[in-house]
């Protein structure tokens, strides 16, 4: 019987890909959803899996050739009892002398996230010779997001490190080797597979944990594939509402700009002696990412900053009374975060063109607020998001800003945890800024600084009072933000804060 290999659904608005790489060759056996070839389109990289175990017939999509949704891209015979049999009996001699050995375990690059094609290897944690257990870290890749730690896949010895530290590596590539990561007589038999074809062994042993039925089916129709989703089921097993996420994050992200190269920067003359004293040290990709991002921001917003200041006195009052209770019953400790985060929710009900977007010629309000809450770190500044925080209580947006900050701090966000913000606050306060003007993080239109607290003497009722004041600062996008919404934004930031009981009535 003949079965066809078609293109699978690539998804929205996409309607022909390009034919990148073929696992495969005429007359190779197959199984059913081993990986055949893989398409590149310009959003995603999609695999083709095989419909059914046989026989590979005619590839009739070479390699380079475009081709659209449903095209033929090749023809498969497939195999049947009677023919399954002896082909399954074959290779069982060539298992006889194995003696239980295992087969080598490939080290493979993991799914990076949407849009990062390559990684930098910063560290080895093991040494060619070492013995090390299956998910124990063996190295640390940078990308230009986050970084990322690389278990074990089996239980063996590290044999050989294919990529060094500072070797940039593409997604899927192979790391290193592990030897004896199998045991058991069932490993000989696909030692043959995998020395023959390292990316359907990789491939096949990601599919160990069987996704649900449902997640399946939306990420062929959705044109993903498994390694662009984050599976929140158990062990790691993607789930429908996964899918579901990966698709409005993709909507929403920013589309990459095409990468050019960056002009070189002049240095101005240095003498022998200073050059000799001098320590050059290579950029991060995060750094290099933080630079570009905010550069490009420069260039593409139309960025204005507008002023105002803030009275501390009730919002502090407030959480001296009731911080002791508060930890009491919440477990975490009540900041001056959660106050600013429900007051920008609050003034971006009112000014919703602050907490909106450009798309091409059109302007995208969003109905929701998820937060973006600015983190310094060792490595750069990153914006962890908290999602919905106009919907969460003064405890969860302290929670949640207290988890995303030891995530980031560690280095283990997410690149979905980074994804998706509408508008963004920066505390350049704690570490005693005065005044600033932040950056727009786009393609977000609105993002807030936070200042340092400072007594000053106020005039309050016609007398001179020391009051604990702080400078709030709005930069914005003046192609859809006018003037007149951002100042009526700060304000309304600036009464929630004067009487924070504004917040409770939703005044």
């Amino acid at each position: 019987m003949t079965t066809e290999v078609r293109v699978p659904t690539l998804g929205e608005s996409v309607t022909e890909a390009t034919v990148a790489t073929w696992f495969k060759k005429p007359g190779d056996t197959v199984n059913a959803d081993e990986m055949l070839c893989e398409l590149e389109t310009d959003k995603v990289t999609v695999e083709v899996p095989s419909p059914a175990a046989g026989t590979l017939g005619e590839i009739v999509a070479g390699e380079g050739q475009t081709v659209g949704v449903d095209a033929l891209l090749a023809t498969l015979s497939e195999a049947n009892g009677a023919a399954a049999a002896p082909a399954a009996a074959a290779p069982a001699p060539a298992a006889a002398p194995s003696g239980g050995d295992s087969a080598p375990v490939p080290v493979m690059v993991p799914a990076l996230g949407e849009s990062v094609s390559e990684a930098t290897v910063s560290s080895w944690f093991k040494k060619v010779g070492d013995t090390v257990t299956q998910d124990e870290m063996l190295c640390e890749l940078e990308t230009d997001k986050v970084s990322v730690e690389v278990p074990a896949p089996a239980a063996g010895v590290l044999t050989e490190i294919i990529a060094a530290e500072g070797a940039t590596v593409q997604a899927a590539a192979q790391l290193g080797v592990i030897a004896g990561g199998a045991t058991g007589s069932s490993a000989a038999p696909s030692a043959p597979a995998a020395a023959q074809n390292p990316a359907a062994a990789t491939a096949s042993a990601s599919k160990d944990i069987a996704n649900a039925p449902s997640a399946e089916k939306a990420m062929a129709e959705a044109g993903l594939n498994a390694s662009q989703v984050s599976g929140s089921g158990r062990d790691g097993r993607i789930m429908k509402e996964d899918v579901a996420a990966a698709v409005a994050a993709a909507k929403t992200a920013p589309p990459a700009a095409p990468a050019a190269p960056a002009p070189a920067q002049v240095r101005g003359p240095v003498t022998a002696d200073d050059a000799a004293r001098e320590e050059r040290v290579k950029m991060t990709r995060l750094r290099q990412t933080i630079a570009k991002r905010l550069k490009d921001s420069q260039n593409t917003a139309a960025m204005l900053t507008t002023y105002n200041e803030v009275d501390m006195t009730e919002v502090m009052a407030l959480r001296n009374e009731y911080k002791d209770l508060f930890l009491k019953k919440h477990g975490v400790k009540l900041g001056f975060m959660s106050f600013f985060t429900k007051a920008c929710c609050h003034a971006l009900k009112e000014v919703p063109e602050v907490n909106a977007e450009i798309d091409g010629t059109d302007i995208v309000y969003k109905n929701f607020v998820h937060m973006g809450v600015a983190a310094g770190t060792p490595t750069g500044l990153v914006v962890p998001v908290i999602r919905d925080a106009d919907a969460m209580s003064f405890a969860a947006i302290e929670k949640a800003i207290a988890e995303k900050g030891a995530r980031a701090r560690d280095g283990k966000l997410s690149m979905a945890e980074m994804q998706g913000g509408t508008f963004t606050i920066s505390n350049g306060g704690v570490y005693g800024s005065l005044m600033s003007s932040p950056i727009l993080n786009p393609p977000q239109s609105g993002i807030l600084g936070m200042h340092k607290i400072q007594d000053r003497p106020m005039a309050i009722n016609g007398q001179v009072e020391i009051r604990p004041m702080m400078y709030l600062a709005l930069s914005y996008d003046h192609r859809i933000v006018d003037g007149k919404g951002a100042v009526t934004f700060l304000v309304r930031v600036k009464e929630a804060l004067e009487d924070p009981r504004r917040l409770l009535m939703d005044l």
